[in-house]
């Protein structure tokens, strides 16, 4: 996009470019997403931004109105499998926070300043300047929506000192911590009374979202102990337990979309694992997606025009832990939906961690790799073959031979995976399109997928035509196989 057509998405308040770019008015000194239902400032008063932490760069704070920094991602970064890209992805999961630059750079491959400077020239700001952006984004959820102390708050965002944490929050909402506390938007989740309340949260997608779609796969592959799905159709709150850096933790989502969000609420061990849970969540759901870009392109070819009108803002759920989901495919590979859910929940119950306390039916996390490597997993029935395959792939996992981080390189890791025994093409597209994010994966032999072409008279040469966005036609054509009361492709646990 030029700035003229830039400026014209903010006149038009087109919430369709949330999250795309941000624009700042230098007359007030604030930045806004497209969006922003404020009177739009003249041209000569605009410039734009591609990230939030850019605006911030250049001096200006977040507007109070739209709150700029709630927006969902750019769908780009997930598109993109470039340097820029991959550490875009790397730093939502708060990498920097982690491991600070010198980690980020490690899992890339580059220098330091490598990532600095591609960083700087396509984004406008550096990793330190995009963490710190993300840091005070958490810092305002927890003063808006727990009774936490500020210094608790300041150490659960990420911050090194209060001091830090006081100067950041000033800087970029032009109030003091207690002032934005009591700023607190009349429609924001009421502050939760304490730490067992978990933390409440709206997470924003942009355009349509097919909420019943997402909710029915996952219920179809949830697993017993790891994952729950109560209420009625329409009304579904999906739970389930995740294993991050500082922690565990609960996450519960529910299924009615609201103006442009979904309610969840995160029951966190450590706080600091606030936005490394929210980043993982957002993943699950692709609630970074954009599905008008989606359904441009696919709904241009006569093959899936009538599956897109069908279902608009249709997702491809992602994954919550890479290394999980890895697992779940190889293990449901070749056996039906409910098979793989059976073996799934034996898994869980032989070599998962228990919680510390139970909540409800949840009782564990999903079994870490390095557990599953070196078990006999006698208790899968299965014959040795696929045992011995099921222990070599977590052994990869467990010991780095195959990296699936958020960052990772796409087409090594999908080749790597290749080379592991009970690993095949199918399995691997479906490691890469989940575990990996790709929204461009054709999976190989999917038997829906290709009654589904052969049905709409499509071939090879139309999907050329679907990229970058083949992920979501496979995720059509397996929603018309359901529909039509057939497997859309066997063992996707």
């Amino acid at each position: 996009m030029s700035d003229d057509s830039r400026y014209e998405a903010v006149c038009s308040r087109d919430a369709r470019f949330d999250g795309e770019f941000f624009f700042a008015v230098s007359t007030t000194g604030i930045y806004c997403r497209p969006s922003c239902p404020a009177t739009t400032p003249k041209r000569q008063n605009v410039a734009f931004y591609p990230t939030a932490a850019a605006a911030q760069g250049s001096g200006y704070r977040a507007c109070r109105r739209c709150r700029p920094d709630a927006v969902p991602g750019s769908a780009g970064w997930n598109a993109r499998a470039d340097l820029v890209g991959r550490a875009m992805r790397l730093i939502g999961d708060g990498v920097v926070d982690r491991e600070g630059v010198a980690g980020l750079a490690s899992h890339l491959g580059y220098s330091a300043r490598q990532v600095q400077r591609q960083l700087n020239a396509e984004v406008g700001a550096g990793p330190i300047a995009l963490a710190r952006a993300q840091r005070a984004h958490t810092a305002r959820i927890l003063l808006q929506t727990t009774t936490l102390q500020a210094a608790e708050i300041a150490f659960a965002a990420g911050f090194a000192s209060v001091r830090q944490f006081n100067d950041t929050v000033r800087e970029i909402y032009a109030l003091t911590p207690g002032e934005l506390r009591a700023a607190r938007p009349g429609r924001a989740p009421r502050p939760a009374a304490d730490r067992a309340g978990g933390v409440p949260l709206r997470l924003a997608h942009r355009g349509p979202y097919a909420a019943t779609e997402v909710f029915d796969h996952l219920a179809a592959h949830a697993i017993a102990g790891v994952e729950e799905m109560t209420g009625d159709r329409g009304r579904r709150t999906y739970r389930r337990t995740l294993r991050l850096p500082h922690g565990t933790g609960i996450a519960e989502v529910g299924e009615r979309p609201g103006d442009g969000w979904l309610e969840c609420r995160l029951h966190l061990s450590d706080l600091r694992d606030l936005t490394t849970a929210t980043q993982r969540v957002r993943r699950l759901f692709d609630l970074d997606a954009d599905p008008h870009a989606v359904a441009e392109r696919l709904g241009a070819h006569p093959a899936l025009a009538p599956l897109v009108a069908l279902r608009p803002g249709l997702r491809a759920p992602g994954a919550v832990d890479p290394h999980e989901l890895t697992v779940r495919a190889v293990l449901g590979r070749q056996v039906s939906v409910s098979t793989g859910r059976r073996l799934g929940a034996v898994l869980v119950e032989a070599y998962g961690t228990p919680l510390r306390t139970p909540d409800g039916t949840l009782t564990h996390t999903f079994p870490e790799s390095g557990a599953l490597a070196g078990a006999s997993l006698e208790e899968l029935g299965l014959p040795d073959s696929r045992r011995s395959a099921l222990r070599g792939v977590a052994a990869a996992l467990a010991d780095g031979r195959i990296c699936l981080y958020p960052g990772a390189d796409r087409d090594q890791a999908e080749r790597e995976l290749l080379g592991l025994r009970g690993v095949g093409a199918w399995t691997a597209g479906y490691v890469r399109m989940r575990a990996l994010g790709d929204p461009d994966v054709l999976p190989a032999d999917d038997v829906a997928v290709r009654a589904g072409m052969r049905q709409a008279g499509a071939d090879a040469v139309d999907a050329e035509d679907w990229r970058p966005w083949r992920t979501y036609a496979v995720h059509h054509f397996w929603s018309a196989a359901a529909d039509r009361r057939r497997p859309a492709a066997a063992g996707l646990i």
